[in-house]
């Protein structure tokens, strides 16, 4: 089965030799950031994660215009629903995708925007209705919609996509809320890290939830990865990289992140505690990561044949797309590169996403 092999590129200040030793020359910036892609771009992979932060890092909207023109590979933009408001937004995107001749892709992020907290319902309330118009907008169709949080009346943007339709949006989320959202309105469903068993557990519950729905969902796999010519070499890479990390340390940069107290937040430190002495919770699944970062919390390592062997077991549990990460980025984008990916099948995902299952009119005709 063709898959489609995906990088990450630091746009928020994580990228590190050592973790939680902050290194100057690896803080984000449009150079570094660029390096990364660029590295992505030659070695051929099929997309890049530019994600979005509000206090740290750079700003990956802009950071996607002016690597259009200088690249190849499609880029996968990190949308924060509520930051804009639709139109705009729908605007905005319609713009990059021209700018890189058709080859954005979007990840939906439902996290609290800086200043407002919401409860886990309403903001994924927030995220399904953003979907669903900015979806109906990129589609080139005039949206009517009074919901709970987008209430508009507007005419699609003059200026469409390069297909003359959205691009797809990739998802993630664990709550019950972020199920039922991402199997009503996500074309990719994005799993953190996880054993391989949980994995077919989460995906068929979230195939019942959009079959339910009429829907039919791919999925993804966000994680880092170690690779190394032998699995010593590999584990001892690993364990370099905490070498200098403090608890103390580790719980500051966990705090930082908007999302810290999300369901799958509390599922990657589950996933911590259930590892052995030496963080690994299966053979080559090594839990160390999530010591020092908020979110996806583990790292495949091995050497290329294990390694390999590892990801062919989660395509064959269902896994369509893999996001792929490590430290430093640039270098390990380049073993990875190497190692694995000449010997994978893959390429961009491709397919016609189903309708979004939202009513068009959710308010009383007395709130218009």
């Amino acid at each position: 089965m063709t898959i489609e092999v995906s990088w990450f590129s630091a746009l928020c200040d994580d990228d590190y030799e050592f973790l939680g030793r902050p290194d100057p020359a690896l803080l984000s910036s449009w150079e570094h950031c660029r390096s990364i892609v660029t590295t992505a771009d030659r070695y051929g992979y099929d997309n890049v994660l530019l994600p979005s932060g509000y206090a740290l890092g750079i700003d990956n909207t802009a950071f996607a215009a002016g690597m259009a023109p200088q690249t190849s590979l499609r880029m996968l933009l990190a949308v924060r629903c509520g930051e804009l408001v639709v139109p705009q937004l729908a605007r905005q995107l319609a713009t990059l995708d021209q700018m890189m001749h058709g080859r954005l892709t979007i990840n939906i992020i439902s996290s609290d925007i800086p200043g407002e907290t919401l409860d886990s319902e309403p903001r994924y309330r927030r995220a399904l209705e953003v979907m669903y118009c900015l979806r109906e907008l990129l589609d080139g169709r005039p949206v009517d919609f009074w919901g709970d949080f987008v209430r508009l009346t507007v005419d699609p943007p003059r200026i469409g996509t390069v297909s003359g339709a959205s691009p797809l949006f990739y998802f993630g989320g664990l709550s019950p809320a972020a199920r039922e959202c991402a199997a009503a309105g996500a074309d990719v469903f994005l799993m953190w890290p996880d054993t391989t068993n949980k994995v077919r557990q989460v995906k068929a519950d979230m195939d019942g939830r959009a079959a339910k729905l009429g829907r039919r969902l791919r999925y993804g796999w966000r994680s880092h990865v170690i690779v190394r010519e032998t699995e010593g070499e590999a584990r001892a890479a690993a364990s370099r990289l905490l070498s200098k990390l403090t608890v103390e340390q580790g719980e500051a940069i966990r705090q930082r992140s908007l999302d810290s107290t999300s369901a799958g937040v509390a599922n990657q430190t589950a996933l911590r505690d259930a590892s052995d002495d030496d963080g690994y919770v299966e053979r080559h699944l090594w839990t160390g990561v999530g010591r020092a970062r908020s979110g996806a919390g583990a790292a495949i390592v091995g050497d290329p044949d294990q390694v390999l062997a590892k990801i062919r077991e989660l395509t064959e549990a269902g896994i369509e797309a893999f996001i792929f990460s490590g430290y430093p980025h640039a270098a390990e984008c380049d073993l990875f590169a190497r190692h694995v990916l000449p010997e994978l099948d893959h390429g961009p995902l491709a397919f016609t996403p189903d309708p979004i299952a939202i009513q068009p009119s959710l308010a009383t005709a007395d709130a218009r």
